[in-house]
C-alpha cells in the first residue's frame, strides 16, 4: 500500500504542478478539463492495479502448480522422476516456461525481480535444471524410442509399454523434440516429431506454435530424408497459407526443379527410415535387440547345462550361509549371485554415495585423460572401504565369494543410471592399444556388478557377442572374468548398460587386478584357454 500511495503521491505532485504553470484556475473550462485528466488518472491508475491482480494471480496459479506437482512427486520420487515423460515435462517447467514467465514479468516492480533472481540463484546453485539438462532429456528420450521401438504417439501420451504413466505432451512439447532433433542434424527423428506435433495441433485450441512453423521444419526434414515429392507438397500448403513468403517462394520453385530432374516424380509417402548409425551398425543393432530382450543368437546345445545351486567356494564364511549361484554362460563362465546384500546394506550405500556422485567419465586411450561421453550417462562416484563398515563389509563378502584378492582392486563404484542411462557396449579391461593403463596392479582379471535396485523397464546389462541379458534384480550381482586363463582380454565379454526407460537404476561395481591373484586363479599358456 506505501508504493501505491507513493505513486499516487507522484502523480498529484505533477498535477500540482501542471496546475500552476498552466493557470488551470482562472478558467472554468481548463477546471472542466482537469476533471478529464483526472478520471483518465484514475482509469490509469485502476489499470495499474488490473495488471498487477492479474500479475500476482499469474504467479499464485503458478505456485499452486509447483505445490501439487511437488507433493506428488515427492510421494515417490524416484517413481515419478524415473519416468522420462515426466522428468523431460520437468526440465522444460523450469527452463523454457520459467524463461517465458519471466520475460513476461521482467518490466515488473522491484520485488518481482527479486524473486526473478532469486530463482536465478537456486538455478546456479544446480538445484534446478538447466537448458543443458533440457536437451540432455530430449536425447535420451529420443534414444529410448529408438531403443525400445516406441511409437512417438505413445510416447506423446505417456504411454510407455502400454501403461500410461505421465499426463503426455502437447503439440508445443512434440515440436520442440523435433526442433532439438533439427538442430543436432537428426532428420529422422525431427519428421517424426513434427508430424506429431501437427496431429495434436488438429486437437488443440490456442497452441504457441503455429501450423506453419511446423510444417517449415517438417519440409526440411522430410526433403533431407530423401522425399522430394512430399517435401514439394508441404510447401505448397505453407504457400497456401502465406503466398507472400520469399523464402517458402523460393524453396518451391527449387523443389519443382528437383522434381522435374526426377524421373519417378511419384508420390512416395514420407521415408521414416532410420538413418545409419556410422560405426554403431551390426554391433549396435545387436545391442538393441538384447535390451528389447530378443535373441540374437540361436541358443546352444550347452544352454542345457546352465544351473542353479549354492555355493560356498570351500570359504568357512560362506558354510552357514552359501551363496544362491545360478550360471548365465559357460564360455566364457558369466554366473549371478543372488542376495549378497541386505536392504539395509543397499540403502547405506546409496546414502553413502549420493552427495559424491559426479558425471561417469571413460579413459580416453589416445590422451590418457577421462572424459565425459554421450555413450556413458550416468552419474558414479568411487568409495573407499574404510568410510563405512558397510563398504569394507561388502568387500570381504566379495573376496569370499570370488576367491580372489582384493589387496589390489579398485574402489567400489558406484553408478546412479536416470533418464535413458546407459553404457553402450564396452571391454573392462585394458587392450592392447593401452598396455600401461593399470601398471603394477596389472589388468583387470574380473568384473563383480552389483545391482542395488530394481528396475521397472530397461537397464538390462547385456553382453553383445554372446547374446546374454541380465535383467537387474536388487541385491543380485553378476560376475565374470575379462581375461582368459593365459591373461588375454577375452573379447567375448563386451558388455552394455541398456537406457533405463522408467525407474531409476542403482548399481556398484568392483574391478579385481591380475596382480596378486597367481595362486588364486590356474595359469594357462595356451592363448585360447
Amino acid at each position: 500500500m506505501e508504493k501505491v500511495a507513493f505513486c499516487f503521491g507522484i502523480f498529484l505532485s505533477v498535477f500540482v504542478i501542471s496546475s500552476v504553470r498552466g493557470e488551470v484556475y482562472s478558467s472554468i473550462i481548463h477546471l472542466e478539463r482537469s476533471l478529464l485528466a483526472e478520471k483518465e488518472l484514475a482509469g490509469d491508475i485502476r489499470n495499474y492495479v488490473q495488471n498487477q491482480k492479474t500479475m500476482l494471480d499469474a504467479l499464485s496459479r503458478v505456485a499452486d502448480e509447483y505445490e501439487k506437482h511437488s507433493e506428488e512427486a515427492l510421494a515417490n520420487s524416484e517413481k515419478f522422476m524415473g519416468n522420462p515423460v515426466n522428468a523431460y515435462l520437468f526440465m522444460k517447467r523450469f527452463t523454457v516456461d520459467w524463461d517465458g514467465l519471466r520475460a513476461s514479468l521482467e518490466n515488473e516492480n522491484s520485488e518481482v525481480k527479486t524473486l526473478m533472481s532469486k530463482f536465478e540463484q537456486v538455478r546456479e546453485e544446480g538445484r534446478l535444471p538447466k537448458v543443458s539438462d533440457l536437451e540432455g532429456a530430449a536425447a535420451a528420450l529420443l534414444r529410448l524410442q529408438d531403443t525400445y521401438q516406441l511409437n512417438t504417439s505413445d510416447i506423446a501420451d505417456g504411454v510407455l509399454h502400454g501403461v500410461k504413466r505421465s499426463p503426455g505432451l502437447t503439440a508445443t512439447d512434440c515440436f520442440n523434440l523435433g526442433k532439438y532433433a533439427y538442430d543436432e542434424g537428426d532428420n529422422y527423428h525431427c519428421l517424426l516429431w513434427m508430424q506429431e506435433a501437427l496431429r495434436r495441433l488438429e486437437k488443440e485450441n490456442n497452441s504457441s506454435v503455429s501450423r506453419y512453423l511446423v510444417l517449415d521444419y517438417l519440409a526440411f526434414a522430410t526433403y533431407n530424408q530423401g522425399n522430394v515429392q512430399h517435401a514439394f507438397n508441404i510447401t505448397k500448403e505453407m504457400l497456401e497459407i502465406d503466398p507472400n513468403d520469399e523464402k517458402v517462394k523460393n524453396n518451391h520453385q527449387f523443389l519443382i526443379r528437383k522434381l522435374a530432374e526426377d524421373e519417378d516424380g511419384e508420390e512416395k509417402g514420407i521415408d521414416n527410415k532410420r538413418p545409419i548409425r556410422g560405426y554403431r551398425d551390426e554391433e549396435y543393432d545387436a545391442y538393441e535387440k538384447l535390451c528389447r530382450g530378443e535373441e540374437t543368437k540361436p541358443r546352444s546345445k550347452s544352454a542345457r547345462k546352465l544351473t542353479c545351486r549354492y555355493e560356498d567356494n570351500k570359504n568357512a564364511n560362506l558354510l552357514l550361509r552359501p551363496i544362491k549361484l545360478e550360471v548365465l554362460n559357460l564360455k566364457p563362465l558369466i554366473v549371478k549371485w543372488h542376495d549378497i546384500m541386505t536392504e539395509f546394506e543397499t540403502e547405506r550405500v546409496k546414502e553413502i554415495a549420493t552427495p559424491r556422485l559426479n558425471r561417469a567419465t571413460v579413459h580416453n586411450p589416445v590422451t590418457g585423460e577421462h572424459e565425459h561421453v554421450e555413450y556413458r550417462v550416468s552419474k558414479s562416484v568411487f568409495l573407499d572401504g574404510s568410510l563405512d563398515p558397510v563398504l569394507a563389509r561388502i568387500d570381504r563378502r566379495i573376496a569370499d565369494i570370488s576367491g580372489l584378492d582384493m589387496t589390489l582392486a579398485e574402489q567400489l563404484q558406484v553408478n546412479n543410471y536416470g533418464m535413458g542411462g546407459q553404457y553402450e557396449p564396452h571391454y573392462d579391461f585394458g587392450r592392447k592399444s593401452e598396455p600401461d593403463i593399470f601398471g603394477e596392479m596389472g589388468n583387470r582379471i574380473a568384473t563383480v556388478l552389483i545391482y542395488m535396485s530394481d528396475v521397472e523397464a530397461g537397464g538390462a546389462t547385456v553382453f553383445t557377442r554372446l547374446g546374454v541379458q541380465v535383467l537387474p534384480e536388487k541385491a543380485s550381482a553378476v560376475f565374470w572374468y575379462n581375461l582368459r586363463q593365459s591373461g588375454i582380454g577375452d573379447y567375448r565379454t563386451r558388455h552394455a548398460a541398456c537406457p533405463v526407460l522408467s525407474g531409476s537404476k542403482w548399481v556398484c561395481n568392483k574391478w579385481i587386478h591380475s596382480a596378486g591373484q597367481e595362486f588364486r586363479r590356474k595359469c594357462a599358456t595356451n592363448p585360447k584357454l
